[in-house]
């Protein structure tokens, strides 16, 4: 008797993708499609070889070029990702745009505030984007704490009203620092000092993060710029967000998003083609391994073709229920061939894969459909 009015209701909050509408509904009001996307680098490079099918997919895919002249450095937790994040900020001289899913008032996310707030007061061109959940729904001290400082902050997704945010599925989930438009910060990494392992806080998270510079510097700002747009309605200036590409190093590089509209999937399209194009090895690490069908089947197709699957998951994440739910998907994976490694304490949150030694994705997209990154 209840579910007409029950299931009405729930349809209601639930069912309905509003972020896609938002999503469709901002896109149709300007003219050049996504902020930023325009003034990206055209360095695109053309690849020969193994992954070339790979390179043209995803540039399809994404119409982002794959850009060389990068330099990437792999950053170990908050310890060897902080300092280098902060001083970034410190010495930012016209911009600083960050965003992140979980920014905690404490130590670490106090430090990150002060040094957002004194850039702020000299002049910086200051944005801050926390997720709605996780950075705190009903509460968001880190939140009110920058407002209170000035600092343009803004709660993706928020409201008090659960019709209007559809609070369990679609969370950002990005981790991105891009600073003057030249230096970039990305991968699996909060700011809270749970992530201070050498510390040892009660609760510790291992995690991994990446320090880029070169000009996938561009793609990553303009993705954070269109996250503070769909957010705020703000359209951020190009010239003070990115820079004229110059060479770093010798990195090809990539910018691959999800969401918040119709790019869901693309993450997982991505993965899917390396993982068909795998001869030799795909190396998996994941804090939550809740894949689809389609991309279990496809790990198992990979091992038993003689491609070495190897799948490091935590012993114990911090969610006691989704590792139950990862244990379901287990014994197909072993059944085929592949291996699967638990990681002991402390618990990795770390989003990693490498396919033949040759080609690596990274970032902060869980292998489920309740957030994207």
């Amino acid at each position: 008797m209840l579910m007409p009015i029950l299931g009405s209701v729930l349809y209601v909050m639930f069912g309905i993708n509003r972020v896609t509408r938002l999503a469709r509904k901002l896109v149709g009001t300007r003219s050049g499609g996504r902020p930023g996307i325009s003034r990206l680098s055209s360095w695109n490079r053309e690849l020969e070889g193994q992954f070339a099918p790979l390179a043209l997919m995803v540039g399809k895919l994404t119409t982002r070029p794959l850009v060389c002249g990068n330099t990437i450095t792999c950053l170990h937790d908050g310890d060897g990702a902080y300092p280098p994040m902060i001083r970034a900020i410190e010495n930012a001289s016209k911009s600083v745009i960050l965003c992140s899913y979980i920014f905690r008032d404490d130590q670490t996310g106090q430090a990150f505030a002060k040094a957002l707030a004194d850039a702020h007061a000299r002049g910086v061109c200051v944005r801050v984007l926390v997720d709605g959940i996780g950075s705190g729904y009903f509460l968001s001290p880190i939140y009110h704490r920058l407002r209170r400082a000035g600092v343009p902050c803004a709660r993706f997704m928020h409201s008090v009203w659960p019709w209007r945010m559809p609070f369990l599925n679609l969370r950002n989930h990005r981790k991105i620092l891009v600073v003057d438009g030249h230096i970039g910060f990305m991968g699996g990494l909060n700011i809270a000092d749970e992530n201070r392992v050498s510390r040892k806080p009660r609760n510790p998270v291992s995690d991994t993060h990446f320090m880029i510079e070169g000009p996938a510097v561009h793609q990553l700002a303009a993705t954070a710029a269109w996250d503070w747009y769909f957010t705020t309605h703000e359209t951020l200036d190009a010239d003070l967000f990115s820079e004229a590409p110059s060479g770093k190093g010798e990195t090809l590089a990539r910018i691959v998003t999800a969401g918040p509209d119709t790019d869901l999937e693309k993450i997982e399209y991505t993965m899917l083609q390396a993982i068909t194009l795998a001869r030799r090895s795909v190396r998996l690490m994941t804090p939550y391994f809740l894949a689809g069908e389609r991309f279990l089947s496809e790990l198992e197709l990979a091992a038993l073709r003689g491609v070495q699957v190897d799948i490091v998951i935590p012993e114990r994440s911090n969610h006691r229920v989704l590792d139950w739910a990862c244990a379901a998907n287990i014994a197909p994976l072993l059944h085929s061939g592949a291996r699967i490694w638990l990681a002991a304490a402390p618990f990795n949150h770390s989003k990693l894969m490498v396919v033949d030694k040759a080609w690596s994705f990274f970032g902060s997209s869980n292998l489920d459909i309740r957030t994207y990154g």
